[in-house]
This record gives structure tokens, sequence and C-alpha cells, in this order.
């Protein structure tokens, strides 16, 4: 399909925004990367992965810790995704590029695809934000409906009640099939995707094989298939969950728009700045557990906005954010507990199944 374009401003919102932000910057003096804070959550939330993949693989706890344990290294996959990939994808988790290529390939020894994710989440979710057809995040087609331009099913009337379940099984179809589907079909939805090197090709099989090693074949020779098996399970869809439930409370709850472009022009209604403040919600952001846990991502505004900036500086810069909106009569979509986003969601899912 043919990408909309998105329309143009005299008073440009987004060179408004980018000029405030840039001034904030200044008169602090702060880099727009990540901190030491964000270093440190880093190194926190690795050596935690490998105490807990030691302990269960190597160590063998008993039936309940396993369980506990396997919960805890599916929440801690989450936060590495959310704090080191997701900045490092974007170059806002270090100055140097180095370390954001490092940060980024995190994701390689997780079960995912840097290059893909990079296509998926960087290049096509970013721009195209809640647009269907284009923006392959809200298209779990014939599963789940997300949005009144997606066909409606019978099966739909029900999707606020078993969404949990497609939520938990989101990691496991991420790594095990939805990577290849890319790979072979070489398109993100129907966008084609850029022509991958050998290093690219390598890359993508090796890193599958060895996620596939580390996490299915060195367990099953340490615990055994069933023991194994359950633990992955736990694991997989515990992560699963807290990957999916944190990016659709972004923008699929019951105030985000899901802009259409014109038949004729081919034009989305807004400029792109406007488009992201009318697809996207915060929620939690006074929350500060919440915020370190999920990277910044309860900032989402503040993120589609300067994808670049890293997510220790979210909260201020959301300030700045705000009144611009007020200004310009935006509506920010803010949600001031998890709760409450999730109840949004949960009737966005209802109504997207009846209406």
């Amino acid at each position: 399909m043919s990408m909309p374009k998105f329309a143009n401003s005299s008073q440009s919102f987004h060179t408004e925004l980018k000029k405030r932000i840039s001034a904030y910057f200044e008169e602090v003096g702060k880099s727009q990367t990540g901190n030491y804070s964000l270093f440190v959550k880093a190194v926190i939330l690795m050596v935690s992965f490998l105490f807990i993949y030691i302990h269960l693989v190597f160590f063998t706890p008993n039936a309940f810790w396993a369980i506990v344990e396997s919960v805890l290294l599916g929440g801690v996959v989450a936060a590495i995704g959310f704090n080191v990939m997701h900045d490092g994808a974007h170059g806002s988790f270090s100055k140097y590029k180095w370390v954001n290529s490092l940060a980024a390939f995190s994701l390689n020894i997780l079960g995912g695809n840097s290059f893909m994710w990079n296509m998926k989440h960087n290049v096509v979710h970013h721009a195209y934000t809640n647009v269907d057809g284009i923006d392959d995040d809200i298209d779990i087609q014939p599963w789940m409906r997300m949005s009144e331009t997606q066909k409606k099913y019978r099966l739909h009337r029900y999707q606020h009640l078993y969404f949990w379940f497609f939520y938990c099984i989101l990691y496991l179809f991420w790594i095990f099939l939805l990577d290849y589907q890319k790979y072979f079909k070489s398109k993100v939805g129907n966008m084609p995707l850029k022509k991958m090197s050998l290093s690219d090709h390598f890359v993508f099989w090796g890193f599958k094989l060895f996620h596939a090693f580390l996490f299915v074949g060195l367990p099953i020779y340490m615990v055994g298939f069933e023991d194994w098996l359950i633990g992955f399970i736990i694991f997989t869809c515990f992560a699963g969950f807290v990957l999916s439930i944190v990016f659709q409370l972004a923008h699929t709850v019951e105030h985000t728009a899901f802009p259409v472009a014109n038949a004729i022009t081919g034009k989305l209604e807004d400029e792109w700045a406007v488009h992201q403040i009318k697809t996207t919600a915060n929620f939690a952001t006074k929350n500060k557990v919440v915020s370190w846990l999920v990277g910044g991502l309860n900032f989402q505004i503040e993120h589609h906005l300067f994808p670049k900036i890293s997510h220790v500086h979210y909260p201020a810069i959301s300030k700045i954010i705000r009144q611009a909106c007020q200004e310009y009569g935006l509506v920010y979509i803010e949600y001031p507990r998890v709760r409450y986003a999730i109840a949004s969601h949960v009737a966005f899912l209802r109504e997207m199944g009846r209406k």
C-alpha cells in the first residue's frame, strides 16, 4: 500500500516543541542521552538476569522457588527490553554509538532480532502510530480487532475477556514465529524490509540458534524436559504479558485516535507531532517504581515525540510538552494509575468487539 503523508502546518507544533526542548537541555547543561542512574540500572538488570538464570538452570531450586524464579526471570527480561534494548535501539542509551549498538543487541540474546525490531518499531510504528494497515503493533488479526477499520468477527465480542491469553503468548510467537515470517516474507506487515547484509543474516540465524541453546537445549539437558517446559511456559508467558500490556496501554485505550488517510489526497489530517499526541497515552507517570521498571514507557507521549532522548529525562520534559499541548489546544492523554489505564484498555477492547 502507498504510504500516507502528514499534513503541513504554518505554525508547526513539532518545530515549537523542538525549540523548547532544546532550550531546556541548554539551560540545564545535560546530555539528552542516558546518565549514571541508567547505567547502574542496566547493570542491576543484567546481573539479576544472570543470577536467576544460573540458579534456575544449574542449581535446580525446589518447585516453589523454581516457579517464583521463572516469573522473576520473565519480569527481568521484559525490564531489560524496556530499559536497555529499547533506549539502545533508539540511540538514546548513551552518547557513544557502540554502546547503543551493544544495548540494542541484547534483544538478539533474548530471542528477538534487532534488525527486525528496528524496522517494525523505529521505522514503522513510530512514523505511523495507530494507522491501520501500516502499524504492525495493532495487527493482531483475526484474533483481535484493534481499530474500527479492521474486519469484525463474532469472536471479537469476547476479546476483552480473552485478550490476556494472546498477550501471554506474544513472546513465544515473537521469537519462534513472527521474526521468521518477517524474514522470509521480507516484510513488516505491508512494509518491505530494507535489504539485509550478510552480517544481518548471520546475526539472525546465529543468535536464533544461540537463544535456542540458552533457553531450550541447555535447560532441558540440566533439569529435564518436563521441568524445563513448565518453567519456560511460566517465564515466557509472564514476559509476554508484561511486554504486551505496557505497549498496549500506550496506544489502544479509549481516548487515543486511529487516523485514516484521505482516500483522494492520501494525506493524514494532522502534522506528525500532533498525530503522535492524538494516538498516544501516558499512565502512572508519578509512580517512580513503575517508571523505573518500564524504562519510562509510561511517558509514552514524550517517547514518541522525542525517541532519541533517553527515558531518564521524560519526567522533566513532560512538563514542557504538557504546557505546549495546552497552548495549542491539544488533549494530553494521561491515566494517573496503572489500573485506570488497564480498565480503559479493556473498555476499548469491548467497544471494538461490539461496534
